[in-house]
């Protein structure tokens, strides 16, 4: 927060995206270059490891110290800041982005940081999914080659 208070002029306008990025795949890069090229700077909230085991079983499958590096080391992430919340709306209350972005699979609707970002005149982006994956399906997935041939899939 201090770099961002001490330039405003190379931060903002600022657009922050969050969620938990457990193994990252072509779908998250495509999302995150097009949240990137909405404003001047990227600051991607990541769901702690924490947050994410309350909020999907049996995750994460990468530690958050590992998946808070992935993330940083793409070109379109200005920051990554880790936080063990539920939803990111105190992380939000701190940052205030002018620009807060979301998968086009979510709704304003059940958006939880929604009202938050309204509240103090900031804008929301849901950005339609390129690649349609998940974590989830490519867990399924390997999970069923194994099955189908144990031997030979690895």
């Amino acid at each position: 927060m201090r770099e961002i208070e001490a330039a405003p002029e190379d931060w903002r306008p600022l657009v922050f995206t969050n969620g938990c990025f457990d193994l990252l795949h072509a779908g998250h890069v495509r999302y995150l270059k097009a949240a990137r090229a909405l404003g001047r700077r990227l600051v991607v909230g990541l769901n702690s490891d924490r947050s994410v085991a309350a909020l999907k079983p049996n995750r994460p499958i990468i530690a958050e110290q590992q998946r808070a590096e992935v993330l940083a080391g793409l070109r379109s992430v200005d920051a990554v800041v880790v936080f063990g919340d539920r939803t990111a709306i105190p992380l939000i209350e701190v940052l205030q982005p002018e620009i807060y972005v979301k998968g086009g699979d979510y709704e304003l609707e059940t958006l939880p940081e929604a009202e938050t970002v309204l509240r103090y005149g900031g804008r929301i982006e849901l950005i339609m999914v390129e690649v349609p994956s998940s974590t989830t399906a490519i867990v399924q997935r390997i999970l069923q080659l194994q099955g189908e041939d144990s031997r030979g899939a690895w």
